[in-house]
């Protein structure tokens, strides 16, 4: 042991040399064993000597943390995960803090017979932090209260390719405070696939991707592929929202040796409650704002064989014009089902090309009759209404229809027609994951 010198204020923490404190589960586990690489290293806390009068009077120790495949000593060599602090003589932690170099706290918890505190996620790599303690003894015949401090540092992460995040949405070229319609997703793009076979990888990347919303609201990520994730609250998004989505997976061990890295963060607002609710059986379209009824749409939708998805959809984007041709949904040159028109004032819901348009073509039919190719068609006028009023992620759905339901993730932004329930499932933190198929549509327009 250190020579036992004069301190003030915080002690020091007193630690037993060469001791083995925990084994790196880092290796991959037996056939049927479970997974425990994420289990916590821990480092064993001394009590006060006695007569130190509540402080530790032994000089203060550094432990580094670091991913080194080998027994856990006191001498450096730990893995680097969770962050477990255990007592090892007889008391309790009534009280535990650790900050890292910037004083932020690192979330952690207490065990319920107080010997234990274990971090609630890994540490990351290139770390430095400082464990405050209070320790509750009473093995002396009469209770006493003593402070203890300990220096951590992690390694570095190993060189090597890192796993970062890519937050959406994004707009190319828009303003960055344009807000958003109460109905989008965040996405998350990896660099690297975190397969469904690797559980506790998709758990830690998940832990990592922090969402912090004002007004709060109940939410999670869904797996939509080993690249790819999407979150969306419970119900839509509170209307004047702002939402901040930041990775904490910069240094974070993933799997074997990959290792998080930077991450832009993500700030967005939304804007009103904008929604469209498309009638196709009444072949009306009826806009609220904020649940007030403003304006009621005579329409048309997709004729048969060209049904018009059911379901709620969210805008993707806007165009003033754009060229609508048959042949870019299979209609063949020549046949009498065949377009090719300029169409004004198009507010796209799909990649496949499902628009809300101006079709003045079709006055006729509009409010009586589906005559369309799938897109939902209306006057001129209504149209360059809709074109202005709506954003991205404003809300479409249509009801009363007899096309195939609109699908979650391969076309656009069909998230909302998976229940809660369902939602939950593709999360690595909730119940078992459902992996799910994700494809990007061809950019071909409707009529």
């Amino acid at each position: 042991m250190a020579s036992r010198s004069s301190i003030k204020g915080w002690g020091a923490l007193s630690l037993a040399a060469g001791a083995v404190l925990a084994v790196n589960a880092a290796q991959p586990p037996a056939v049927g064993a479970p997974d425990v690489r994420a289990a916590p290293a821990l480092v064993a806390v001394d009590a006060c000597p006695h007569g130190s009068g509540g402080l530790c009077a032994v000089p203060r120790r550094t432990v580094l943390l670091d991913g080194r495949r080998q027994p856990v000593t006191l001498d450096g060599r730990t893995a680097l995960g969770p962050l477990g602090l255990a007592l090892r003589t007889p008391g309790r932690l009534a009280d535990v803090t650790v900050t890292d170099h910037e004083g932020r706290r690192v979330a952690g918890a207490v065990s319920a017979d107080g010997a234990r505190w274990t971090s609630a996620a890994p540490l990351p790599a290139d770390g430095r932090y400082t464990a405050r303690l209070v320790v509750e003894r009473t093995d002396t015949g009469r209770f006493r209260r003593q402070r203890t401090r300990l220096d951590l540092r992690t390694g570095a992460a190993p060189k090597g390719e890192r796993l970062t995040a890519e937050l959406g949405p994004t707009r190319e070229g828009a303003s960055g405070d344009e807000p958003y319609g109460v109905g989008q997703p965040l996405t998350a793009e990896l660099s690297r696939p975190v397969p469904a076979t690797d559980p506790e990888a998709r758990r830690t990347v998940e832990r990592a991707l922090d969402v912090q919303s004002t007004p709060r609201v109940d939410g999670a990520w869904h797996w939509v592929g080993p690249t790819t994730l999407h979150y969306r609250p419970r119900t839509y998004w509170p209307a004047h929202a702002t939402v901040r989505v930041h990775s904490a997976l910069d240094g974070v061990r993933v799997a074997d040796d990959l290792y998080g890295g930077p991450s832009a963060p993500l700030t967005l607002t939304t804007g009103d409650h904008v929604e469209a609710v498309t009638d196709v059986e009444a072949h009306t379209m009826s806009v609220f704002r904020d649940g007030r009824l403003i304006r009621t749409i005579p329409v048309t939708t997709g004729k048969e064989g060209y049904r018009t998805r059911g379901g709620v959809k969210v805008v993707l984007g806007k165009e003033a014009t754009v060229r609508m041709r048959g042949d870019s949904i299979g209609i063949a040159k020549g046949s009498q089902d065949f377009y090719d028109l300029k169409v004004r004032w198009a507010t796209r819901v799909t990649w496949s090309g499902e628009y809300v348009h101006a079709a003045p073509w079709s006055l006729d039919a509009q409010g009586s009759e589906n005559v369309s190719h799938g897109c939902t068609g209306m006057s001129t006028e209504d149209a360059a209404w809709f074109f202005d009023l709506v954003r991205e992620g404003d809300l479409v759905r249509v009801v009363n229809g007899y096309g195939e339901p609109m699908s979650p993730f391969d076309n656009g932004y069909g998230d909302w027609n998976l229940s809660w329930a369902e939602w939950r499932r593709g999360s690595a933190l909730g119940p078992a994951t459902v992996g799910a198929a994700h494809a990007s549509g061809a950019l071909r327009p409707a009529l």
